[in-house]
């Protein structure tokens, strides 16, 4: 008698993708591509080292639903990145992976239609070239690595990564970043503690030996020298915020203590504005006179921002055209206006 296999009785598909090299060859990163990305992990890696007295600025959509709308935003953010570049290194963040409480959109990657279809295979050709597009525009992009069979697709094309929050403490997610090609933050757990992103930096700068696949989709044996450009992200938590002065001093003498360097980037979103939006607006100019009095321990900072201000549910009826569908955002004018402002601290900071 023949008996189902045990560990499939619950997968009701298995539908092949193209391999990470495959879809490298079918959209290769260019040569402005490339030089872009290169710039900005080199300008990420020395602004957090302290080499570089730039800040780094990660800015852009919660999450991106519309290949279009993000376009749109990248040409504006690209003309605002050249307008401050003595001042600040902008990176737009365009993130494709969604991690969920519960359930909901998962992002483009795995539902690029919005409809439930998941149609992953387009979502990383979707993905894929936009990256590309973005990075040829001059501006480098930024990524949360949620699925580590992802980064393969994606990675040669982001200039600066994160970690989230619920997967802080994950080993998988500290070994793949020790592999990872750019700097990389590691945000605090979703209940504050700032303890479980040190760890995990101290993990991710060293070397690594697991269980992965290669650019071929075959499962091999991947070590690494690791990532000594990983750093601490303070977002903030269930127990409150976490970007004052005092919980930056209490973080860099954590990373001091480890033998790390005394730099953080701090979130204005999430717990750093008790997820409301517009509250944003007040971290980011705190930090701003922060750093124009001289507080050193601050590398950059990270910011929701889309076209239009605020959010919509997907499925509740036409979508408006730049507005988030997960998290809400801040407006595009808000964006300008902050931007200026975190550049005149930068300004003012040197005069000091």
């Amino acid at each position: 008698m023949i008996t189902p296999l045990l560990d499939h009785s619950r997968i009701v598909s298995c539908d092949p993708v193209p391999t990470p090299a495959d879809l490298r060859l079918n959209v290769p990163a260019s040569d402005a591509a490339r030089s872009t990305v290169g710039r900005a992990r080199t300008a990420a890696s020395d602004i957090v080292a302290g080499r570089d007295d730039r800040l780094l600025v990660v800015v852009g959509p919660c999450s991106v639903h519309d290949p279009r709308a993000a376009m749109d935003y990248a040409a504006r953010l690209a003309e605002q990145s050249r307008r401050h570049r003595d001042r600040l290194q902008v990176v737009m963040r365009v993130y494709f992976e969604k991690p969920r409480t519960t359930l909901g959109w998962k992002g483009l990657l795995n539902d690029p239609h919005l409809d439930g279809s998941h149609d992953i295979a387009t979502g990383l050709l979707t993905g894929r070239m936009l990256l590309r597009d973005i990075a040829q525009l001059g501006l480098a992009t930024a990524g949360e690595f949620l699925d580590p069979a992802s980064s393969e697709y994606l990675a040669d094309l982001v200039g600066y990564g994160a970690i989230g929050a619920r997967t802080a403490a994950s080993q998988v997610h500290r070994q793949m970043v020790s592999g990872l090609p750019m700097p990389v933050g590691i945000k605090n757990s979703t209940d504050g503690d700032v303890q479980v992103a040190v760890d995990g930096v101290v993990s991710a700068a060293s070397a690594h030996r697991f269980l992965g696949t290669d650019p071929s989709g075959r499962l091999a044996s991947v070590g690494t020298i690791g990532n000594p450009d990983a750093h601490v992200i303070l977002r903030g938590g269930s127990t409150g915020p976490n970007y004052d002065a005092a919980s930056v001093a209490d973080t860099v003498a954590r990373l001091g203590r480890a033998g790390l360097p005394q730099r953080v980037v701090i979130d204005a979103s999430h717990g750093n504005s008790a997820k409301n939006h517009l509250r944003q607006r007040d971290v980011l100019r705190n930090i701003a006179a922060r750093v124009a009095m001289g507080e050193d321990g601050i590398a950059g900072v990270m910011a929701e921002s889309f076209l239009v201000e605020g959010r919509q549910d997907l499925g509740a009826g036409p979508l408006t055209y730049g507005q988030s569908i997960t998290d809400a955002c801040l407006g595009w004018d808000s964006t300008v206006e902050l931007l200026d402002v975190l550049s005149s601290a930068v300004s003012a900071r040197r005069a000091a």
